[in-house]
């Protein structure tokens, strides 16, 4: 089938949960509920209108403020409903009309959520992360099975259990409770594409890390003491796993053992 059709319906799915996600950002590590009250202003608790509520769309037509108060609306939600659309096509440019391609929609929504809460708080609440077990459950046990590969549930399974080993470990030196809790949810989806991927999702993850802690501490913008919140370069590296793997293990692989002529 053509893959246009796929891709244009996924990023609006995109801008849409977006606009969802930007609620729960902000309300989830408040323990706040996602359904009562509607969209408000926080500052001055007018609802916001229907057509102000338009992702992206809404942001630009009230230029930034709330049509009550003119307080500054943060440039941060349009920027999340735009880059959860960007991610999405990605996500649906790499799987095309597969089985598994919900199963990775719904994961690049939690990594989106998950990481700027953990920016944000220092934390991956267990609000989102525990449901994510059974939902990736529910997508990837269909998807191995409609498609004839067992297997890839398999790798998952033991790719989970292995990412939980290795970060219930790191725990002991301090490694955060919600990484752990983390791990086996990206080990799952990364064992489903295989074991090059599973190398690279979490060798990444600690190489963006510690790329972006080198720089930070180069820019005095973080001490040696300073907590960081590892989620987001988890979750990084997971999705360059999911777009790179196959290059980055060639790559690797062609340097352990060059091509001979």
């Amino acid at each position: 089938m053509p893959l246009a059709p796929l891709l244009i319906v996924v990023g609006v799915l995109g801008l849409a949960i977006g606009s969802f996600l930007n609620v729960v950002i902000h309300r989830v590590p408040r323990d706040q509920s996602l359904v009562h009250p509607g969209s408000h202003c926080p500052a001055c608790g007018h609802a916001v209108r229907p057509w102000h509520n338009v992702p992206v769309l809404g942001w630009l037509l009230l230029r930034g403020r709330c049509a009550d108060c003119a307080t500054p609306i943060s440039a941060r939600y349009p920027l999340v409903e735009a880059g959860t659309a960007v991610l999405f096509v990605a996500v649906a440019a790499r799987f095309g009309w597969s089985w598994a391609l919900p199963g990775y929609l719904y994961l690049a929504a939690v990594a989106i959520a998950l990481a700027l809460i953990d920016l944000d708080v220092m934390r991956l609440p267990d609000r989102i992360v525990r449901p994510s077990y059974p939902v990736a459950a529910a997508l990837l046990v269909p998807a191995a099975l409609l498609t004839g590969d067992p297997g890839a549930l398999l790798r998952g399974a033991l790719a989970a259990g292995l990412l939980y080993l290795i970060y219930r470990v790191l725990a002991l030196w301090g490694m955060g409770r919600g990484d752990v809790k983390l791990a086996p949810l990206l080990g799952l989806h990364l064992g489903w594409l295989g074991w090059g991927a599973v190398a690279v999702g979490t060798l990444g993850a600690f190489l963006l890390g510690g790329l972006v802690a080198a720089v930070l501490l180069l820019v005095r913008a973080v001490g040696r003491k300073s907590r960081v919140p590892f989620g987001p370069y988890m979750l990084a590296g997971a999705f360059l796993a999911v777009f790179a793997a196959t290059p980055i293990t060639d790559w690797y692989a062609g340097l352990l053992m060059p091509a001979t002529y």
